[in-house]
């Protein structure tokens, strides 16, 4: 969550974010006016048991009679400290809670305005020429069942819309995305991870899903766990309540995952194929750091991603997205958007978060910082304070769909990428089954 203290010295510039991304900058004026009556009632209720105490010694003096009005009195003022530390409570947890709902402070230079507000940063790759080629290319869905790779029909049998089954060469196909992401971040100093998909809601809502409103989430009632759409969530959860050592560089974990998201309101959206779908696998990077490397650190998640694309030979493009369309807890996110050549436009593959400290605070992970000498010269312990996470996609089953578009042939057959050829025992094609 975002820092009360920093939002208490310098409003502005939150509720400038909160214009940024389209939000209320009244929000701001809640959360101080909620901030000043927690701190009016712990005054009160601090005062009170002060005077209680103060109190307690008068009566511990007195005698006979004196002592029985002065004990009257303490049972009325120990009602009116109970009564008082009741209201400061209740003061804390609304501000609290006004305080989780805040979105994190973007970062300067993120575009503000909505979805549309992007601004394209760079295109790397050229798009293929289908025409100049003499032919017309196939979906990626075509593709999958020329191939006999991508069945939707039983998909939907077994389990309903947006579901489908991999098969073949597709399904190994996969695979070798995940297993070459893996390798790539394992060469970066990653260190591989296979994640739980259920998390608990205090991991959900610490990440920055709201469990209770947000209808992207699948939720298993019976035990009250959420299935990810991510495994940033379960990566997230890894660390809570915990003090990290950062002494020697970030901490990055690359987790391995399937993810489940309702695609709630897409009715109509992207029905034909794997690009909107309710399950899916991901290779997703996490990464824990100081808070003052992280724009650094965002910028290296931004390359590896772009050096996975490039080794797949697709065409991309780089966007800053706009304010108004980060998620609760992005400060800044950079998205790769691939060519798809038969819708003719760029769709999302990749996206990489600075969520700056505002994980870490809703999970309470921290780091030790350096020890300091007082006057004297003698050595004092480090306080703590809040990491930085950041995140960012290295493959996902999507990735397919810009594959088999992009690398097929005239009769139906997909050249495979040199990077993924060794996770298929050396297999350059894939063609049709008859």
């Amino acid at each position: 969550m975002i820092d009360i203290n920093e939002l208490r010295a310098d409003p502005e510039t939150y509720r400038a974010s909160q214009t940024a991304r389209e939000a209320d900058p009244g929000f701001v004026d809640r959360i101080l006016e909620a901030d000043a009556q927690r701190r009016s009632a712990i005054t009160d209720f601090e005062a009170l048991r002060a005077e209680q105490n103060a109190f307690g010694k008068q009566v511990a003096r007195a005698q006979g009679e004196e002592k029985q009005q002065l004990l009257a009195q303490v049972k009325q003022l120990a009602a009116d400290v109970k009564a008082a530390q009741a209201t400061a409570d209740a003061a804390q947890a609304a501000q609290q809670a006004l305080v989780a709902q805040f979105p994190n402070l973007v970062v300067e230079g993120v575009p503000s305005g909505g979805e549309d507000d992007f601004v394209q940063l760079r295109t790397e790759g050229t798009p293929r020429d289908f025409a100049a080629e003499g032919f017309e290319p196939r979906d990626h869905l075509a593709l999958g069942e020329l191939l006999d790779g991508i069945d939707m029909e039983r998909g939907a049998k077994v389990s309903g819309s947006r579901f489908y089954f991999l098969k073949r060469d597709i399904a190994r196909l996969e695979t070798a995305l995940l297993l070459a992401a893996q390798d790539l971040a394992l060469d970066n100093g990653f260190v591989p991870m296979t994640t739980p998909n259920l998390v608990r809601p205090a991991i959900m809502n610490g990440t920055g899903f709201d469990v209770e409103h947000d209808d992207e989430i699948y939720r298993v009632g019976k035990d009250d766990l959420y299935l990810v759409g991510t495994s940033e969530v379960a990566l997230a959860g890894y660390h809570a309540d915990e003090i990290l050592d950062l002494s020697d560089g970030p901490l990055r974990y690359a987790g391995w995952s399937s993810c489940y998201r309702r695609e709630a309101g897409s009715a109509g959206k992207d029905t034909r194929g794997i690009i909107r779908v309710h399950q899916f696998n991901k290779l997703e990077m996490f990464v824990y750091c100081h808070p003052e490397d992280a724009a650094a650190e965002h910028e290296r998640l931004l390359a590896w991603e772009e050096q996975m694309l490039q080794a797949c030979g697709l065409a991309y493009r780089v966007i800053d997205t706009a304010a108004g369309d980060l998620g609760i807890s992005a400060a800044r996110k950079f998205d790769c958007e691939a060519w798809i050549p038969t819708q003719g436009r760029y769709r999302e593959l990749t996206s990489t978060s600075n969520c700056t400290t505002y994980q870490a605070r809703r999970l309470n992970i921290r780091e030790r910082l350096p020890e300091t000498t007082d006057a004297q010269g003698k050595a004092k312990k480090g306080g703590t304070r809040a990491v930085a996470t950041l995140n960012g996609t290295l493959a996902t089953t999507r990735w397919l769909v810009a594959l088999l578009e992009t690398h097929q042939q005239r009769d139906g057959s997909v050249t495979v990428p040199e990077i993924l050829r060794p996770y298929l025992r050396g297999q350059e094609v894939l063609r049709p089954v008859s």
